[in-house]
């Protein structure tokens, strides 16, 4: 491969085809252009990650590449980490949290069991945290409200997980399903292969739901969130997960990929407007 090639292999796959909304009209127009670049930066390289055709040395060798680039190495090969390069720039935000997220995929490449809840709660701290964290920061938010958007982001890979935990299996033999908890309900990984989950395997779903649900016990993201457009969109996307979730305790993502209908984007929506006012939790200033 050339140093002019590109090395992304872009699967087609866009803003629209997540469950929860990528910098949407709530988001000021003027930072839209800066989510969609960090966005645009992840969906490629998490497409290099999970393609079912590179072998793993040539996945880590493109994401080193995406990485070169984002740092300013000079050479190509990255169209997304370039444009997300200048964004950074013109923004005035680090690329560490972008950095982070090739962590992640790294991982990615290579890992295809979790052993327990602290090693998945780990890759979500660079598959998923970062993404929020980035948002914030280009908001000028505190970093007080971090570890509420950590919970959330959390959350949301680990239902995202669930939803695709028969695909990522059939596809490219990844379970994230912690391994300890399957065992401790009776289930094994290959129980995803079978029409429709085993008890064992839906008492091990529940159990994920469940540390969703304490993930997301202490106060809201929005509750810390200054900017009145951010705050809206947290808030939907805090509602969306709700749903999501209890989608998922009466689905069988086994059987069919449980997802969300457009009522539920609806309602989040229009619950989100009751954060319009202040938040209800002072924080200690901008980001650093």
């Amino acid at each position: 491969m050339s140093a002019a090639a590109s090395v992304e292999e872009w699967s087609g796959k866009g803003r629209g085809d997540e469950n929860f909304p990528v910098g949407s009209f709530l988001i000021a127009a003027h930072l839209r252009p800066a989510i969609h670049a960090f966005y645009a930066f992840a969906r490629n390289a998490d497409d290099i990650a999970d393609s079912p055709t590179l072998d793993p040395g040539d996945k880590i060798a493109r994401l080193d590449t995406m990485e070169a680039v984002l740092t300013g190495t000079p050479g190509g090969g990255s169209p997304s980490a370039a444009a997300l390069r200048a964004s950074l720039a013109a923004t005035g935000t680090t690329d560490r949290h972008a950095r982070d997220l090739l962590v992640a995929f790294r991982r990615d490449a290579t890992k295809r069991r979790y052993a327990d809840w602290d090693e998945l709660l780990d890759y979500c701290r660079y598959s998923a945290m970062p993404v929020g964290r980035h948002v914030l920061d280009l908001h000028g938010e505190s970093r007080d409200s971090w570890a509420a958007s950590d919970a959330l982001c959390s959350v949301l890979q680990v239902l995202n997980h669930l939803q695709d935990a028969t695909k990522d299996l059939v596809s490219l033999d990844r379970c994230y399903l912690p391994l300890d908890m399957l065992g401790a309900n009776g289930a094994a990984v290959e129980d995803l292969r079978r029409p429709a989950a085993t008890a064992g395997l839906r008492a091990t779903i529940d159990a994920l739901l469940d540390r969703c649900d304490t993930l997301m016990a202490g106060p809201p993201l929005p509750a810390f969130v200054r900017d009145r457009r951010l705050r809206l969109e947290t808030a939907a996307i805090h509602g969306l997960a709700r749903r999501l979730a209890r989608r998922l305790r009466r689905g069988d993502p086994v059987a069919g990929r449980v997802a969300l209908k457009r009522r539920d984007v609806a309602a989040s929506l229009l619950a989100a407007f009751a954060h319009v006012p202040e938040p209800r939790i002072s924080t200690s200033g901008a980001a650093a």
